[in-house]
């Protein structure tokens, strides 16, 4: 039997056993793939995945440079940002019923060359219109390309230890992407040109398609039924209008209008999508996908951990910068050491250790390390001396070592024991769980920073506004220790008794 002989029937368990699951993955199997070929499905996966992180923040550092260059005013100058946060994030979930839809090595391609197609167009850009909506076209294709990779990644490797391994890679791709996009845009900003942030992209995206050429085939789903119009409406329209007044919070405040407004019309339609889906005959997001209590564990904690690390790198640019005096080039190559941390947690440990604890063993842990890691930050003041090697280092290393471990575990574990046609569906889920973490991190963090290091130049006397920045630095970490902790908290109980995969 093939997954197109499938049909989702009318009403499903709320939530899936280990053996039904098996037993559909066992039915909709084609055979495993010859083993180059499943190699071959990593390596354009994670340069697909490179693609989409990077994007994240590699245009930060260009910025500046694009605004001189293309006549940006400071107040429109974000929508280089947001567009692409947007279109990503909003569109996530219907990215992943199209990938089901059409078959997700199909929907990977689709994704890879229009995001290179669109990347293009931003650097050649004459204008900031043409900027930003090439930035938003890149966030719809990442909305297609994210979701289809982490599914064909899921179907490739079914063997416990290959899947670790799989997923070690993949992880440290997504963990080392977001510092990688900092150096890499601080290099080609000041030795070649803003544009090149963008076109880099090109090459990385058509070597991805090349390595499509082997990956096997898979057959779309039949039987999904018609696209839920009304769930596809709702969702796009929730997640934009949160991660917009994520967005917004930042120079406005958590208590302007604009963002309380765009708060409160986000989370009501996205209780209204909640109730649309339950009732569906063909959901976009089937509530059984979140129903599952480990899976909801993972997205619990990968969510919190984007919230406190999104945070971490922005505080860690900052301060290398206005406090140390590093140049940006100097900042991202000081974040390599988190990298190559993310990558040995990711690999030596959580990627060798798949298979043969339980998930909680690495998650837990994981949380433990990177909140460990900024609260050794939250000891630093304006005086501190030794700066790199007591603190610095050590918070890289801690941080960079918890992520990779997590990042790991939660993708595996979002995407395990999923029946065939919710595969798109829960690798959408996990994807938005980072975009939000992601988005509600940088807002909510420097908004505490700013608010902290304010408060601090107005009370006390002798107050110096490098001191002012770093009290508002340390503040807003330690409330980014506080959310790991919670997240441990809150993990903890869903993800324990959770067997070995």
């Amino acid at each position: 039997m093939t997954s197109q002989d499938i049909e989702p029937p009318g009403a499903e368990p709320a939530v899936e056993t280990h053996d039904d699951a098996e037993d559909h993955r066992k039915d909709n199997a084609e055979g495993p793939a010859p083993a180059p070929r499943r190699w071959w499905t990593l390596l354009a996966v994670s340069a697909a995945q490179l693609l989409v992180v990077l994007d994240g923040t590699i245009v930060n550092i260009a910025l500046p440079s694009a605004q001189s260059a293309l006549g940006m005013s400071d107040a429109s100058r974000q929508w280089a940002i947001t567009a692409y946060a947007l279109a990503f994030g909003g569109l996530l979930l219907i990215g992943g019923r199209v990938s089901g839809a059409l078959g997700h090595r199909r929907t990977f391609v689709i994704g890879l060359v229009g995001f290179a197609a669109s990347s293009a167009l931003g650097g050649a850009a004459v204008n900031p219109g043409m900027l930003f909506g090439a930035r938003a076209l890149q966030g719809v294709f990442a909305a297609a390309l994210a979701p289809a990779g982490l599914s064909l990644l899921t179907t490739t490797f079914t063997e416990p230890r290959e899947r670790g391994r799989a997923f070690g890679v993949f992880a440290a791709v997504g963990a080392a992407g977001s510092a990688l996009g900092l150096v890499a845009g601080g290099l080609l900003t000041e030795y070649a040109s803003w544009r090149w942030c963008l076109y880099i992209n090109v090459p990385i995206a058509l070597f991805a398609v090349l390595g499509t050429a082997v990956v096997p085939a898979d057959r779309p789903i039949r039987g999904a039924g018609r696209l839920d119009v009304a769930g596809a409406l709702l969702s796009a329209a929730g997640f934009g209008a949160v991660v917009y007044a994520f967005n917004e919070a930042e120079p406005l405040g958590w208590g302007s209008p604009k963002v309380l407004t765009l708060l409160v019309g986000g989370v009501l339609l996205l209780a209204a999508f909640t109730a649309v889906e339950a009732r569906a005959q063909h959901p976009l997001l089937p509530m059984r996908v979140l129903a599952h209590r480990t899976r909801a564990g993972a997205l619990v904690s990968i969510t919190l951990m984007f919230v406190a690390m999104f945070g971490f790198y922005l505080f860690m640019s900052y301060y290398s910068q206005t406090v140390l005096g590093y140049s940006p080039v100097q900042a991202g190559l000081t974040l390599l050491i988190n990298a190559l941390a993310a990558l040995l947690g990711s690999t030596l440990l959580a990627g060798r250790l798949h298979g043969r604890v339980t998930p909680a063993m690495l998650i837990l842990p994981g949380l433990m390390a990177a909140a460990a890691g900024m609260l050794v930050l939250t000891r630093l003041t304006a005086d501190s001396t030794d700066v790199l090697p007591l603190y610095l280092v050590p918070a890289l290393v801690l941080t960079g070592l918890g992520l990779g471990c997590v990042i790991t575990s939660t993708a595996g574990l979002a995407t395990a024991d999923v029946r065939p046609y919710d595969i798109g569906a829960a690798s959408a889920a996990y994807n938005a769980s980072q975009q939000l973490g992601a988005a509600l991190g940088t807002a909510l963090l420097n908004t505490i920073a700013t608010s902290a290091a304010a408060s601090y130049l107005a009370s006390e006397a002798d107050a110096t506004p490098t001191g002012a920045s770093v009290h508002g630095y340390t503040t807003a970490l330690t409330v980014g220790f506080g959310i790991l902790l919670a997240a441990v908290c809150l993990t903890a109980p869903l993800t324990w008794k959770q067997r070995r995969p």
